[in-house]
């Protein structure tokens, strides 16, 4: 396989190639394709996000490993291949605006947070709280058990108590509710 590459077509042969078994090709085509791939990102999301670009590269070489078998040779193979490219940039756009919308800035001042030490502190905070718990009503109070407590995902929660996940989830969040009023008037009374 040491023939020189680089056209598009060889690209096309080497996958048919590659679905056929033909482990060096395969080897051949991802040395090929990974330039491509590197050089198709980089247009689309920046240079200037290395890291970003090298995760789709890597997102990119995965799908194609995972849907080659998708490809059809006797068609061109670079639009498949930058299709795919195009998707998982897209991807990664839909993931970054996500993280986005969901983080909040802090900026540089973390480090100027004033110091608590001289505040009072709330002995016996554990103890209150169990017993706060133990007033809840039946269903509010295995919720926060099971899935506090615990540690239980709804599904297993719900497994296990026979409750549906929309009543355990209806059930904790009441629980929650109540203990923040009883525990906030608690402290306000003090």
């Amino acid at each position: 396989m040491g023939e020189p590459k680089g056209n598009k077509a060889d690209l096309g042969l080497l996958m048919e190639r590659a679905q056929g078994g033909d482990e060096a090709a395969y080897l051949q085509l991802l040395r090929e394709i990974s330039p491509i791939i590197r050089n198709a990102v980089r247009r689309k999301i920046g240079s200037s996000q290395y890291a970003d670009v090298e995760d789709v590269v890597q997102d990119v070489l995965v799908s194609v490993h995972a849907v080659r078998a998708t490809y059809d040779p006797s068609r061109s193979f670079l639009p498949w291949l930058l299709t795919i490219v195009h998707h998982r940039t897209v991807d990664r756009f839909r993931k970054s605006a996500k993280i986005s919308a969901n983080e909040t800035y802090i900026g540089a001042d973390l480090e100027d947070f004033p110091d608590h030490a001289d505040e009072p502190q709330i002995v016996g905070d554990d103890e209150m709280l169990r017993r706060e718990i133990e007033t809840l009503p039946s269903s509010q109070r295995r919720a926060v058990h099971l899935l506090k407590l615990r540690g239980m995902s709804l599904k297993e929660a719900a497994s296990e108590s026979g409750i549906t996940v929309t009543n355990l989830k209806v059930s904790l969040h009441r629980a929650i509710k109540t203990l923040r009023k009883r525990i906030v008037t608690d402290r306000d009374s003090r």
